[in-house]
């Protein structure tokens, strides 16, 4: 996810949130190979069923989520706020800072019922970013965003897939199932130089339990 990125993005603006495509998040990346010389880790085959015997946690009010961490795969980054760019799409962080991740501002905050979205680069001019490990995740992992009011929303994964960005299920990422959800979205799937990342990895996460930090 760079500057080039804009180059697909579609010019026509989308009305709402809930049918944009990541687009952003799978634009022409200045590295690939990163550090690994093998490209980041995609999700195992039949982690895109969704599906968990963990009942949910309560929802939570609104507070701003601050920080983000997954200790399977070492993330501890702060979170920035993001919302739409100049052409409707989801925006993303700036991608000079690797260990930065976005939360969109368009929709709930994690830990509220409905779906929060966060998302970061996998990849930047440097190596690599702050999910570029998204793909080695596995369900019934966890996801920890401290937010503002103290508490720390925890949520465990209930699927992960990669999904083609021109044919993204806008409806399944982003619609609400009623219960506190979570979706984290970065690059994935095949890479080509003139195109960049043909996809996204998703994780689809379900608040699980609530921890006070204080």
């Amino acid at each position: 996810m760079t500057d080039a990125a804009e180059a697909a993005a579609p010019v026509r603006r989308r009305p709402t949130w809930s049918f944009l495509a990541a687009t952003l998040l799978a634009g022409v990346l200045l590295v690939h190979h990163g550090i690994s010389g093998e490209g980041p880790p995609q999700p195992e085959a039949g982690a895109a069923e969704l599906g968990t015997d963990t009942p949910p946690a309560d929802p939570l009010a609104a507070a701003v989520p601050q920080r983000v961490r997954i200790p399977e795969i070492g993330v501890d980054a702060p979170l920035t706020r993001v919302g739409r760019d100049a052409e409707g799409w989801l925006d993303a962080p700036p991608p000079q800072r690797a260990n930065l991740a976005g939360w969109f501002t368009g929709a709930v905050t994690p830990g509220e019922r409905g779906t929060a979205v966060i998302d970061g680069h996998v990849d930047n001019a440097e190596g690599r970013a702050v999910f570029y490990g998204l793909g080695a995740l596995k369900k019934g992992e966890h996801i920890e965003i401290d937010r503002a009011d103290g508490k720390t929303a925890v949520f465990e994964i209930h699927g992960i897939d990669v999904v083609d960005k021109k044919r993204f299920p806008s409806r399944r990422v982003y619609g609400s199932t009623g219960l506190p959800e979570l979706r984290v979205i970065t690059c994935g799937g095949t890479y080509s130089k003139s195109g960049g990342y043909a996809g996204n990895v998703v994780l689809y996460g379900l608040l699980t339990s609530v921890r006070d930090r204080t």
